[in-house]
């Protein structure tokens, strides 16, 4: 890095130029930081033949036309002119003007405000050998790079002015190659048309298109020829990653706890950085800043967590910050992984049973948490802070509370360790002991159904592999009959058949397939269940607490068959009790219900029938008053709704 330096000082210090340099990395590397930390200050401290230089740094992005960087140009070049200002900028330790107080001596300027009443002094503008011009981030400018190099050119080739170009090039080129791609490929398509040649199929049509958009608008070409006049030299910033990282690291010296933390764990910083594949310093500034938060409000609510789980903490909201933000993943990645068992439960699968469909968790676990053993290792509130930057103080106590209990794999369940733990990480003298316990919490109902299915596919693959010297036969009654059990006590398990689906490869065995059968038979028998017990605790709301009834109906039962579960007969009583505005609308919601979950709502058709046929049992030769007009127009529009799945 120091010869880099000295390479740049030299061209500042020869006698005459007529040529720019540039230094070329990539985005987030730290180019600016160099530029502020290790090349600005030794310009401005430069004297040569009694000149004193001076830097002007001005950043490109955003700019929309050249008449901006005109601007910044004399507005940085005015700071030199006003004692005042150079003063108090002296005192304070500011290198340059911010972009808000630039706007007010901007303005200043415009309606002819004068700082001090000093009188401009022309000849600072006339001097030209003694500064040294900085253009950063010429890739975002918003104006033609063509136009931008051709503009700085006057500089450097009428007035000799040392200039210094700060770019990402390999973005600069993607940027040539793609601006006003939709009108190119236009004219490009039209040009083929005209020579005869989008007819013939000797090339794919989409290389004919990109070899005449090559051809006609070869920007690059023009960038390369203006390159070679302007530029005289261009360097190649490599950082030196741990000198940055301690730089950034410093920003955290007034939090004495946190910056400790990170000092002792500077290795993890480092390496888990360079496990990113990625360069870009800014995303590890955003991951360390995050962290910070993270580390106060686990300190805060649980000052003794353990010294390993704030590491694993650290490492992943590192880690996960570069996968999201470096764009290497869509965020849904992590989205539908709900806490740190189902994390390591899809690992166990991946590996256990040599499943690649959850690929890229397996990869990101093994790049991460490479030599770094430790069993919790996915933090779903961090995931949620990172992805919306919504600090979800609920999940966040939910993991915490869990983290707390199950820190000491030993002393979860046997079922939980095979669940969440490679079988392989079990003692040979511990494993006959855990299948013992996990049969007999099995036989006891002590094993969530779901989670029953699970092991049991697992124990397929034990007796499979000679682990354990069971008969398929005798494990299949051992689990059918402990799902039963575990049927009094379980709740109805959502997307079971995509979490099943996920740990069987290959042929399911016909044992396996009777376990499958059973578990969606007491599932479904659950879901019955569960629904009948709201459909009884929403319908119970009419007609006496119509205003609980209208939003819970809303929340809860537009898109699912609710009327399924609930008498029609006592359903029937409910509404001619209600009033007729309540009537009316509840009429309405059924109808809208129908014409948007028309699908979702068809087994409850049945029972809407029956309903009708109460009504209309009920209206039959009644005397014609307000209530019954309401009733005949409620069946009416059952029908109505009836007549969509005829």
């Amino acid at each position: 890095m120091e010869d880099l330096v000295e390479s740049i000082l030299d061209y500042i210090r020869a006698d005459y130029t007529d040529y720019a340099i540039m230094i070329n990395g990539e985005w987030g590397s730290g180019k600016t930081y160099f530029w502020n930390n290790k090349i600005r200050n030794k310009i401005d401290s430069l004297q040569l033949n009694g000149k004193h230089y001076t830097t002007i740094y001005m950043s490109l992005y955003g700019i929309s036309n050249l008449e901006d960087i005109s601007k910044k140009i004399f507005i940085e070049t005015t700071q030199l002119m006003d004692k005042n200002m150079r003063k108090y900028m002296n005192a304070t330790g500011q290198q340059s003007i911010p972009e808000y107080a630039k706007t007010g001596l901007d303005m200043a300027n415009l309606f002819g405000v004068t700082q001090n009443g000093d009188k401009v002094d022309y000849s600072k503008f006339f001097s030209t050998d003694d500064k040294v011009l900085c253009f950063d981030d010429l890739e975002r400018a918003n104006v033609d790079v063509i136009d931008i190099l051709g503009y700085i050119n006057n500089f450097v080739e009428h007035d000799h002015i040392k200039t210094i170009i700060i770019c990402n090039e390999k973005e600069l080129s993607t940027k040539l190659k793609s601006s006003n791609l939709e009108m190119k490929t236009f004219i490009a398509t039209y040009i083929l048309d005209k020579e005869g040649d989008l007819s013939k199929t000797d090339k794919p049509m989409v290389e004919k298109i990109q070899d005449k958009i090559e051809y006609v608008f070869d920007k690059a070409n023009d960038y390369e020829r203006i390159k070679e006049k302007l530029i005289g030299e261009t360097f190649e910033y490599q950082p030196e990653f741990n000198y940055i990282i301690n730089g950034i690291l410093m920003r955290y010296e007034n939090n004495p706890d946190l910056i400790r933390f990170l000092r002792e764990n500077t290795n993890y910083i480092i390496s888990t950085f360079n496990k990113s594949g990625t360069r870009n310093l800014r995303i590890l500034k955003h991951a360390l800043n995050d962290f910070k938060k993270v580390y106060e409000m686990v300190n805060k609510y649980y000052p003794n967590t353990n010294y390993r789980i704030l590491q694993t903490m650290l490492i992943f909201t590192i880690a996960i910050s570069f996968e999201i933000k470096a764009g290497k993943i869509t965020k849904d990645k992590f989205i539908n992984i709900a806490d740190n068992e189902e994390y390591k439960s899809i690992l166990v699968s991946s590996r256990v049973l040599m499943d690649n469909r959850q690929f890229y968790i397996k990869e990101f676990d093994n790049n991460y948490y490479y030599n770094f053993k430790v069993e919790y290792r996915f933090f779903k509130f961090i995931e949620i802070y990172v992805r919306t930057r919504i600090f979800d103080m609920k999940v966040f106590k939910k993991n915490m509370e869990v983290i707390i209990n199950t820190i000491d794999t030993e002393k979860l369940p046997g079922y939980k360790r095979l669940l969440i733990e490679e079988y392989w990480k079990i003692s040979d003298d511990q494993f006959p002991g855990v299948i013992e316990e996990v049969l007999e919490d099995v036989k006891a109902g002590k094993v969530k159904l779901l989670d029953t299915v699970k092991i049991f596919i697992y124990f397929t693959y034990f007796i499979k592999k000679g682990l354990i010297d069971y008969d398929i036969k005798t494990i299949r009654g051992i689990f059918f009959n402990g799902m039963n059990v575990a049927a009094l006590t379980s709740d109805y398990s959502e997307n079971a058949e995509q979490e099943i689906e996920q740990i069987i490869i290959g042929e399911k065995t016909q044992e396996i397939n009777e376990i499958l059968n059973h578990f969606y038979m007491i599932n479904g028998a659950l879901k019955d269940k569960m629904y009948s017990q709201k459909a009884d605790e929403i319908f119970k709301c009419i007609p006496m607490k119509m205003e609980m009834f209208y939003e819970r109906f809303d929340k809860e039962c537009m898109d699912i068959p609710i009327f399924k579960y609930y008498d029609p007969y006592q359903m029937f009583q409910r509404i001619s009790c209600a009033s007729n505005e309540d009537i009316v609308s509840i009429k309405e919601k059924l109808l809208d219900r129908a014409e948007k979950h028309t699908k979702e709502i068809e087994p409850e058709m049945k029972n809407i029938k029956q309903l009708k046929q109460v009504i209309d049992d009920y209206i039959r030769g009644k005397d014609i008053g307000i209530k019954i007009v309401m009733l005949k127009e409620f069946s009416r529009d059952l029908g109505t709704i009836l007549e969509k799945y005829k």
